[in-house]
């Protein structure tokens, strides 16, 4: 069994898709809101473009997206925004991943995790926040497992699930 995490590319579509699909109705978005609206080359050329801050669709920040391939498959799915809005700052944080259900209890959240780290101190953030709902034990595991230390749980502006937020301090790049 390897992993790899890796950019997205054209190859992608239809495990991405399928993965996508797996999370609607879930809670969770599994990608961008514009990849139904564009081509899929389309789509991968925005996400490396979004990674530059460039084509950012209003109210949004720089942010870069891999995956996490298992056996060469899609398996997981990571974010990392190099700075944070006013939502972001609340709710969203600077890591949002996703791993798709048949692949859960592998290490893959804690590994795309800690890549995601890695990105966002090359990006110069020295305090990341990461969020999860309260009610996510495992994904809360994962941010303590990397170094994540509770700051407070907060409402949702939405309605939904009380969110905690974690800070995790990066050592200088």
């Amino acid at each position: 069994m390897s992993l790899l995490i890796r950019d997205l590319n054209f190859s992608d579509e239809a495990d991405y898709r399928a993965a996508s699909n797996e999370f609607v109705g879930s809670g969770f978005d599994w990608s961008a809101p514009l990849e139904p609206q564009l081509a899929w080359t389309e789509y991968v050329a925005t996400v490396h473009a979004w990674s530059r801050g460039e084509s950012l669709p209003p109210g949004w920040v720089p942010v870069t997206t891999r995956i996490a391939e298992w056996d060469g498959v899609v398996a997981g799915r990571l974010s990392v925004r190099h700075e944070l809005n006013d939502f972001l700052a609340h709710v969203g944080g600077h890591i949002g991943y996703g791993v798709r259900p048949a692949f859960r209890r592998r290490g893959i959240a804690t590994a795309l995790l800690r890549d995601g780290l890695e990105i966002a101190r090359r990006a110069g953030v020295a305090k990341v926040l990461v969020t999860c709902r309260d009610d996510n034990i495992g994904s809360a595991t994962v941010i303590e497992r990397c170094g994540g230390v509770c700051r407070d749980t907060v409402e949702h502006p939405d309605g939904g699930q009380p969110m905690r937020r974690y800070d995790i301090v990066l050592s200088p790049a």
